[in-house]
């Protein structure tokens, strides 16, 4: 599986954690990104959460819609904690993901909170 679907299947498996705490995933026939991503969240989730919202700008982190905020995630998660991953294409996987399951405000704003925690 290459990265791109397995990062998608990390969004969905982490939306489901963040919608349903009952959710339990079986990790044992997914691809080893995928595990990598929602099994680094999972243990990386308070600082990943706090470093988006050091780089929120007239937003607050509880307004974010739920597809937005398990994107930067992910993103952020992928930025701070695997080294052999460009930010670049962190950013645009994360944007692309945006376009796909936002609306059409959500690329740009996955694009701008992204930018700026590689700023910060």
């Amino acid at each position: 599986m290459k990265r791109r679907a397995a990062r998608e299947k990390a969004f969905q498996i982490i939306f489901q954690l963040d919608v349903n705490d009952e959710f339990n995933y079986n990790n044992e026939n997914l691809p080893s990104f995928t595990k990598q991503i929602v099994e680094g969240y999972i243990n990386h989730k308070e600082q990943i959460d706090q470093l988006i919202k050091d780089n929120l700008e007239n937003w607050s982190f509880d307004r974010i819609a739920r597809v937005e905020k398990t994107i930067l995630r992910i993103a952020t998660y992928e930025m701070k904690y695997i080294d052999d991953i460009p930010h670049g294409v962190s950013i645009n996987e994360a944007v692309e993901l945006a376009n796909k399951y936002g609306d059409e405000k959500s690329g740009k704003f996955v694009n701008g909170v992204l930018a700026k925690i590689i700023e910060s």
